[in-house]
Parts: C-alpha cells; structure tokens; sequence
C-alpha cells in the first residue's frame, strides 16, 4: 500500500498492472474541472483528459467518454463512434449515484482507468494534439500523466471525434 486513498491506490495499480508507471500529483486546491486542473498544472486546458460518464438508453450499460478538457462531447457523436459496442443504442447523462456504481469514483475524480466494472469507452481524437495528457486518478485534487497512446492502449478505448461543433 502506498498510503493513497483507496480510489487512487486503485488507479495506482491499474497502471502498474499494466506494466506502467503512475506519477500522481496530489493538489492542494481541487482539480474538479479541466480548466482547475490545468491551472494547476501548468498545461493547456485541451491537455486535459477529462473522463466523463454516460449510459446507454435503454439499456444504462456504462459508457465512458475521455475528452479534451478544451471540448464538450456531442452525445450523437458518441453514439455513432460507440454503435459497435453499443448495440446502436442512444447516449444520455449518467448522474452520480450510477457513476460511483459503475465506476467506484466520485464525480470530478473519475479516472480513465481502475473502475469497479468494465466500461465501453471512447477517447477524444483531439487528445492526440499533444504529448502528454493529464487525467484524474482518483480524486477532485490528483492526477496523473501518459500519453494519448498509452491512454489508447490502457482502456482499449476507440479513438474518434467526440466534441461539439
């Protein structure tokens, strides 16, 4: 045990499983939202990988969307990427209750990996702009880095476009 949180721990050793490397920042302030997060780190907002829940309707399987945090996610555009795997289903909000049950995670520290059940999952094709990507593990004031290849590779997630516009 590393003397984290349980919720970070996990993420922790979800990357470690996956023969990486977890360096987890921990913040005094929260890292909530995208721009919260990098003002505190110092990074673009875009460079942000905010991973946001959803469920398909009718069938409430769990979807997560990882997103620039410079974007918001066009719920037709997920569908479409996510039909595959979905079923053709539609996409609608998830709120709180059913994201800590699917995910394990609170709301604002949702990471991209380590989650209670397995997700279908897409990743903003913006994220690929930049080197290195910041995502939350585990709590509103950690996060930690990987690139959009490793982000890829970790959640088996499908890249495609996913915002608004």
């Amino acid at each position: 045990m590393s003397g984290w949180p349980a919720s970070v721990e996990r993420v922790r050793m979800a990357v470690e499983a996956l023969g990486g490397t977890a360096e987890i920042r921990q913040f005094d302030r929260s890292t909530r939202t995208a721009a919260d997060a990098a003002a505190a780190i110092g990074c673009p907002v875009g460079a942000i990988a905010k991973s946001l829940v959803f469920k398909t309707v009718p069938g409430g399987k769990p979807v997560l969307a990882i997103v620039s945090g410079a974007n918001r996610v066009e719920e037709a555009a997920l569908a479409r990427l996510l039909a595959p795997s979905t079923g053709g289903e539609a996409i609608g909000r998830a709120d709180a209750d059913f994201v800590r049950a699917e995910t394990g995670f609170a709301i604002g520290g949702v990471a991209p990996l380590g989650h209670a059940k397995p997700l279908i999952t897409a990743i903003d094709a913006d994220l690929n702009a930049f080197e290195t990507v910041w995502a939350a593990a585990g709590r509103p004031d950690t996060v930690f880095a990987l690139t959009p290849a490793q982000l890829a590779a970790w959640t088996g997630g499908t890249v495609g476009a996913l915002a608004a516009g």
